[in-house]
């Protein structure tokens, strides 16, 4: 998979703006800090997801005194190209074709194009909450099967948003009407939640190895034992669980068991990574687990996803940033840097950017 040409409109700094990386090969932005060198990743990555990876609302995205941003891209997937169009508007919903054609769906753009995010924020994976491994893991399952893993995370936070707007407004309140409100809903997230569960487990187990490949690799400390294991927040049947659960539930106005609360628990030597491992060990965890997912993904849909490096060198020790050189996968990538080119890079293309313009 590549991308073979980018546009953009009034798109956070930038006005007016075109890059065509090399496909296959290793394009590098370069820029001081503030030029608008993540915009552009932000752009290429917004394509493939609708959504920022920066966790950004729509209207950032959009340039100050401009009332929509809009974004190209050309891309070729087994030699067929593909034209992405999109219009993300300050206010309003998005407007996106391919190939001409309206998309009456968002989730009819997932596949399409595919990227894989390294960046700064990467830490969060391993220092930050349990949010942010779930998306990991969620993430992915869309990267490998988009429209069915699409329709059952969002069938799952419907169920949950539903579920908790009855707990609240029954202001814990057992009363017969809310209790069957309530079978109906646990019904649905029972079914839903634990199938959503069981593919996330699933893919934990295919990851773990995965990691621990890439994070030694990547360590250079030899053979440390790294775990990957899916924590559910609950035992035995969901159903039952959702049962059992119930008086806190309607206590607390919100839903406390189900694929929400579950952990993606990764370990190093056999003890949290989150408390126990150094911040040098971390970062390198977090990009093995990043490039797990990668390979994982290209084994499994047959092409190597976009990879999208936001900076990650700089925080990177020279014996670190010539290993993960080394074990990155063949095929198009785009990195960002404000420092000097990693001697270890040999891009195919060096861009530099400048106050919102693409200027070499």
């Amino acid at each position: 998979m590549n991308l073979l040409k980018l546009w953009l409109t009034d798109f956070r700094n930038y006005t007016n703006a075109e890059l065509s990386p090399p496909p296959d090969g290793l394009t590098v932005i370069r820029g001081q800090n503030g030029q608008g060198k993540t915009n552009l990743l932000e752009a290429v990555a917004w394509l493939a997801t609708l959504r920022s990876f920066r966790g950004a609302p729509r209207e950032a995205l959009v340039r100050r005194g401009a009332e929509t941003a809009v974004i190209r891209a050309e891309t070729e997937h087994d030699a067929r190209r593909v034209l992405i169009e999109a219009e993300a508007p300050a206010s309003g919903r998005d407007r996106v074709m391919v190939n001409r054609q309206p998309l009456k769906r968002a989730r009819d753009l997932l596949g399409a194009f595919r990227v894989t995010v390294f960046g700064p924020e990467d830490l969060d994976l391993i220092q930050g909450a349990p949010a942010g491994r779930r998306l990991l893991l969620d993430d992915t399952l869309v990267a490998l099967d988009p429209i069915r893993q699409d329709a059952l995370q969002a069938d799952v936070e419907r169920i949950l948003r539903q579920r908790n707007t009855l707990l609240r407004q029954s202001d814990g309140r057992r009363d017969p009407e809310v209790l069957t409100t309530l079978d109906v809903w646990d019904a649905q997230l029972a079914k839903a939640g634990t199938e959503l569960a069981g593919e996330r487990a699933a893919l934990a187990a295919e990851l773990g190895p995965e990691v621990r490949t890439a994070y030694a690799g990547i360590s250079a400390e030899g053979d440390v034992a790294v775990g990957v294991a899916y924590q559910m927040s609950w035992n035995g049947d969901l159903a039952t669980a959702l049962e059992a659960a119930r008086t806190e539930d309607l206590r607390r106005g919100h839903t406390t068991v189900g694929p929400h609360r579950d952990e993606l628990e990764i370990t190093l030597a056999g003890m949290p990574a989150r408390t126990h491992a150094s911040q040098g060990e971390q970062r390198s965890l977090a990009l093995a687990v990043r490039l797990a997912a990668h390979r994982l993904v290209k084994d499994r849909v047959g092409s190597s996803p976009v990879l999208l490096l936001d900076d990650v060198f700089s925080e990177l020790d020279s014996e670190r940033c010539a290993a993960l050189f080394r074990v990155l996968p063949a095929g198009q990538a785009l990195l960002t840097t404000a420092a000097a080119v990693p001697e270890q890079a040999r891009p195919d293309l060096v861009v530099t950017v400048r106050d919102g313009s693409v200027v070499s």
